[in-house]
């Protein structure tokens, strides 16, 4: 193989690393932290936005955009969300730069200083209510349903390529409205926009669920959270969705009138997935040979290898792969024909594979003569020689098999590795196999923090869907009462 990538068993950590470099979705840049996204890793993040974008629109949602520099006294006003971000935020200090007067290069000028320091976007809550003060005077301004797309700068030490760098993709959004309800109803909608997302399109199975008090965004009343199971058995963070209640709105002083003609503060939410989700692709459904995309997701769903001994062969398996490309993509099917006159087949059958392309057709002069055309899928690694007639009614529902079929092998993995635990010492083992576990919490913040300490297990969520946790028991750590199950797991 062209590109060889580290096994799974062999090692996990410099597999995915093998998978993001190799397959061409991104690479490192020049500066620490921050990462390039390729054309072949962008057309999946495009992909992604395309979906996402239209199912927001579909609830009512609009895009806006809001500036990437926030004063720094706005993150003085929400004292708990300041807490959350302090230690993450970049700040700019100055304006320009000179000419160093002793000969050392570029050094900036000290009478560039501006009057307020201003924080780079690590999101959005303070700078959208700040507007929103200016945009909402009575009941009939809201709702206010408005997302962007754009970049966000955490200030990360130790980086790894979409799972987390220090400055990421994402969209965020933010709404405004006349009553708690409405606000929460609309955090719920939004988190099963994200589920409903990431179980069709990324074929990826998520639990849905409220995050627990220490997991919470910070300034939020409620998180909820989409959480997928990787193949080593940790969790990832996938999508989350907060009731921020009347928290911004009171430190940005953001009222209305309502209909009975009184003062009121706005309630609010906010919800946002990133480029993360790619790193959820890579991780969920990858193989030893490399990606395995999603067709739903995939930039190429089809690509076609010819393989002949003479130019007029060539010109013969051309002109058919160009008639399937054709009934293929009036069909809605992307396809690629791979006509590079510079590599072998076989290499390019390695190259393809890397990329997760999900269908494969190969034909020679014998497919050519006999009408057949051989078709391998990328999630199975099977192999068939199919008629040409009708091959593009084949090939779409080919894919739809591949689609489900990635998302029950990535289910089927999870349900192997999810159990209930009501043993403390087993519980410390079993965490460290890379399990999901099902246990009792006594829904003190306390306990969550020294499961923690002890195992570096998190509560990833209190499940709504999935599972049912609705049952009495005794806390797995302390022994005392508890009225549900939570998922505990060790997470990225």
């Amino acid at each position: 193989m062209a590109k060889e990538v580290t096994s799974r068993s062999e090692n996990y950590s410099q597999w995915y690393n093998d998978l993001a470099l190799k397959a061409d979705l991104a690479e490192q840049s020049a500066v620490r932290g921050c990462m390039v996204i390729k054309p072949y890793g962008y057309a999946i993040w495009e992909k992604m936005q395309s979906v996402l974008d239209s199912e927001f629109k579909k609830t009512g949602v609009q895009n806006a955009y809001f500036p990437l520099f926030i004063p720094k006294s706005f993150f003085s006003r929400e004292a708990e969300h300041v807490a959350g971000f302090a230690k993450e935020c970049a700040v700019v200090t100055h304006h320009r730069l000179m000419n160093d007067p002793d000969g050392n290069g570029v050094v900036v000028d000290p009478e560039a200083r501006l009057e307020e320091e201003l924080i780079v976007r690590p999101t959005s809550e303070t700078i959208i209510w700040n507007t929103y003060k200016n945009w909402i005077t009575s009941w009939r301004d809201l709702p206010i349903l408005c997302n962007q797309w754009c970049n966000v700068v955490r200030w990360e030490m130790r980086t790894r390529l979409f799972l987390r760098t220090a400055e990421f993709l994402w969209q965020e959004g933010h709404t405004a409205h006349a009553t708690a309800e409405e606000a929460e109803a609309k955090a719920n909608e939004m988190v099963k926009v994200y589920a409903d997302f990431a179980r069709n399109v990324m074929a990826l199975p998520v639990i849905v669920g409220h995050k627990s008090p220490n997991e919470r965004f910070a300034g939020a009343i409620d998180t909820l959270t989409i959480e997928a199971m990787m193949q080593d058995g940790k969790a990832l963070q996938a999508g989350t969705s907060h009731f921020l209640g009347q928290n911004f709105a009171k430190s940005f002083d953001v009222t209305f009138t309502n209909k009975e003609g009184k003062q009121e503060y706005v309630w609010a939410t906010s919800w946002g997935v990133s480029t993360r989700l790619m790193g959820a692709l890579i991780m969920a459904h990858g193989d030893d040979n490399g990606l395995v995309l999603p067709p739903k997701l995939a930039p190429i769903q089809v690509v076609m290898v010819p393989i002949f001994k003479t130019d007029d062969e060539h010109d013969a398996i051309i002109a058919k792969f160009g008639a399937i490309k054709a009934a293929l993509e009036a069909k809605g099917v992307s396809v690629k024909i791979d006509d590079r006159d510079t590599l072998r087949p076989g290499f390019k059958f390695a190259e393809w594979e890397l990329k997760g392309v999900p269908v494969r057709l190969a034909m020679g002069g014998r497919d050519l003569a006999a009408g057949t055309v051989e078709v391998a899928r990328r999630d199975t690694l099977e192999k068939s020689t199919e008629n040409t007639e009708g091959i593009d009614a084949y090939i779409v529902e080919l894919l739809e098999k591949i689609q489900q079929n990635i998302y029950d092998k990535a289910l089927a993995h999870r349900e192997a590795n999810v159990e209930k635990c009501d043993n403390w010492e087993e519980f410390k083992e079993k965490i460290q196999t890379g399990k999901f576990l099902l246990c009792h919490w006594d829904g003190t913040t306390e306990t969550e923090q020294a499961i923690k300490d002890a195992t570096k297990a998190t509560i990833r969520c209190i499940p709504v869907d999935s599972y049912v946790c609705e049952e009495e028991g005794k806390c797995i750590f302390t022994g005392k009462p508890s009225h549900r199950r939570v998922v505990f797991a060790i997470s990225y």
